[in-house]
Parts: C-alpha cells; structure tokens; sequence
C-alpha cells in the first residue's frame, strides 16, 4: 500500500489551472481572477446628490429656520442619469434626485424633507422654501469618495462573488481576466444501479453516487456535467468516454476499481498506462485510481473512486477537492480545514490504516469549552452506511496506529460542507 500523502503528491503534481480568458462579467461568477483588477474609474465618478431634495448654495440657506424659512427659485430639474448642469446662481435651487450630479455653483443638498414642497412625484415648484440650514458638503457624495482611478479592487486569485463583480463593474470593467470554471464529469459504473426514484428489482441499488459527486463538485467550485451510469461493460465505458471526454475538464468515476471480476474501470484503463490504481493505506478508499485520459492532445485528469458512497464521500474530500482547488487557481490551499476535538464516545480503527470517520459534532457543553464528536452511523465506520453520511459534520481522522479511540481522546476532525 502507498500512503494518503504519496496519493496525494501524485494527484496534485498532475494538475494546473487552466488558461485564463476575458470574460464578461456576466459568466464570471464562481471563476476565479487571474490578475489583479484596477479601477478604471472613479467611485462615484462624479459628485453627486445622497439625497432627493435641491441643490443650493449652502450661503443662502445658512440662516433658514422652521419658524424663518429662506425662499429660492427653482430654476431646473435634475433627474439621475442627467446630463445637463444648470448653473445654481444665488438666490436660486434645483431640485435635484438621489444620485443625480451635483449642478455647478451648489455646494449642499438640502433633504426635500426640510422644504415646503411634498415628497413624491410633483410638478416642478417655482419657488421653493428651505427650513433647515445645511452645511456646505452636506448630503454631497465627493468623486472618488469610495475609490480613485487606478486603485486595486479585487486581487488575483479571488473567487468572484457577486458583490465582487459589482466591485468590477463600478469601477469601470465589463469584462475581466479569470480562469475558467471546471467541468467536471460524473461518471457511475455497475450493472446494479438504477436511477434514484426508479423501482428496484432485486439485485439493484439506488445510484446514489452520481448526485453525491454532482453535489461535492459544486461545493468545491466546479461545474458537475451528469455522464450517466455504464453497465460493467468495457465497450460501454470505453464509448461513453470516447464520446463525452471533450465536454469536460476532469472526470470523477466510482466504482470499478477493486480486484473483483466485474471491476470495469480497472479492467478499461489499467492496460492503457496513463491511469495507475494502487492501494492507499486508508479506510474507507483503499482502492484508488488516477491517470490522465487524452481528447486529442490535452490530458483530462481521471480520478478512479471506489464505489461505496462513503468511500466515494472521504476519497472526494481527501484527494479530488483538493485537486479542483489547484485547478481553479485559488491561492488558498486546498485541504478542508481541520480542528481538534475530544471524543464523546469510543470505536474501533483499522490497524496499518489511517481511518476517516463520518462524526457529528456536538455543541461544547460549557465543562471546558472542547468541540466533542461522535460516529455518524451507529454501525461505526462501514463504507456502505450512506444512509447516515447526512449526519456528518465532519470526518475524524485517525492515524494508522491507533487501534482504538475511547472516550475522551482527543482527535483530529476534518471540517466538510
């Protein structure tokens, strides 16, 4: 048996992110940026009103009171988007709206709130009475208050967001340089799985792992693309993957990798020389397979899982999640978080194999503010115990010579979505 870290090295060494292209902002969510982003413009590009009311020349309202209000004419109107500047000269106001440039000559915006005039939508007033006296600046939002032209507003390696993109757009870009998402096919194999929801005769199983694999893709970055479930039928495998290979980035198999008779993916890519299968000392996810299959000249990475869903849950986390977050470019790593925890109850472990155990977390009881966990099956640590794995916070992990875990040991819990 190899080690989780030898596996690991392979997997990681093998993979890169992928060219970066110019994208529009529109399809840019969930990339991740591949160079720093400048703003182009100001932000806002122009002084402009914080508030529905008029502009003035703060001198001639400086003195206005409710009981002594200061009368000015109103000589424009002033909607956002505008681009006309009406001079405000003394002695007169325009109304203006939220976000509506500042006109020359004012210096304030006085609150409609603070005048004689109605808020909503009236017809534009002669005259207008200000009852409040307004500082000169007050409710004027300065250009470049919030950034200046040439400031950095996002850094490479961001995983755009969407108040992210309304950063980019802004301040002035409609398109920007990222890499683009993962595809990432799914792929089922055995002669036992049906559709979930589909009747079972005897003998079958619910394929449970397609939408399991589909889901940890997403949470990971990528983009799931559902190949479907192969009969264990070589030529089936080798047609699906001859046909579909082009349409993705990487493929995630499961099943078909141990050393049983029906083993089709072992039994399909083994001979070819580019997908190596080894025994990883671990428990659940001995078997694992990685290699590179070609569409024309460009290697799409083959991660080989095994096929119970829980070996497929911890296989994912431990070595495919990493690898999609080496491949989207992130320049954080990609190893799920991990913390220390005390155990609330005892289990057995695997001799010579470093164990990942679905474990709940429970809330720190206020003894000693320790995080406890406990095995999310009652069953313990059996690859084929999916129906539990949705009481998983978090995987326990084990080293390979620990025989057993009792009550009140500490462990190292890895943190999953």
């Amino acid at each position: 048996m190899i080690s989780v870290e030898q596996h690991l090295e392979r997997v990681l060494a093998a993979v890169g992110p992928a060219t970066p292209r110019r994208t529009p902002l529109a399809g840019a969510h969930g990339c991740v940026l591949a160079e720093d982003v400048r703003a182009v413009v100001a932000v806002p590009p122009f002084d402009n009103s914080a508030m529905d009311g008029f502009a003035v020349r703060a001198a001639d309202v400086r003195a206005a009171t409710a009981a002594g209000p200061v009368r000015l004419a109103v000589v424009a109107d002033l909607p956002a988007g505008s681009g006309e500047r009406p001079e405000v000269r003394p002695g007169t106001a325009v109304r203006i709206m939220t976000g509506a440039p500042v006109p020359p000559g004012a210096d304030a915006v006085v609150p409609v709130e603070d005048t004689d005039v109605p808020p909503g939508p009236h017809p534009l007033p002669a005259a207008v009475e200000v009852r409040r006296a307004v500082p000169p600046g007050s409710h004027v939002r300065r250009a470049g208050d919030d950034v200046a032209p040439g400031v950095v507003v996002l850094r490479a390696g961001t995983p755009l967001r969407a108040r992210d993109l309304s950063t980019a757009a802004s301040a002035g870009h409609g398109e920007l340089l990222v890499h683009p998402p993962v595809r990432v096919g799914v792929l089922s194999t055995g002669s036992e799985l049906v559709a979930p929801g589909a009747p079972l005769a005897h003998g079958q199983i619910p394929d449970s792992n397609a939408v399991l694999v589909a889901g940890m893709v997403l949470e990971s970055g990528g983009v799931p693309v559902l190949l479907g479930a192969v009969d264990d039928d070589p030529d089936a495998l080798r047609g699906l993957l001859a046909a579909r290979l082009g349409e993705v980035d990487a493929v995630v198999t499961t099943g078909g990798v141990s050393a049983g008779a029906y083993d089709v993916v072992k039994e399909v890519l083994a001979p070819l020389g580019d997908v190596a299968f080894d025994k990883v000392a671990m428990q659940p996810g001995k078997p694992q397979g990685f290699g590179a299959l070609r569409d024309g000249e460009r290697p799409v990475p083959l991660f080989a899982l095994p096929g119970n869903p829980v070996s497929v849950f911890v296989s994912f986390q431990v070595f495919v999640h990493p690898a999609l977050t080496r491949m989207r470019a992130l320049v954080a790593g990609g190893a799920r978080p991990t913390v220390t925890a005390v155990a609330a109850q005892g289990w057995r472990c695997p001799a010579g194999r470093r164990q990942y155990i679905p474990v709940v977390v429970e809330t720190p009881d206020g003894s000693d503010g320790s995080v406890r966990v406990r095995p999310a099956a009652a069953g313990g640590s059996g690859s084929h115990l999916v129906a539990s794995l949705a009481l998983a916070d978090a995987l326990a992990v084990v080293g390979d010579d620990v025989e057993e875990i009792h009550e009140g040991d500490a462990v190292r819990v890895m943190m999953v979505p």
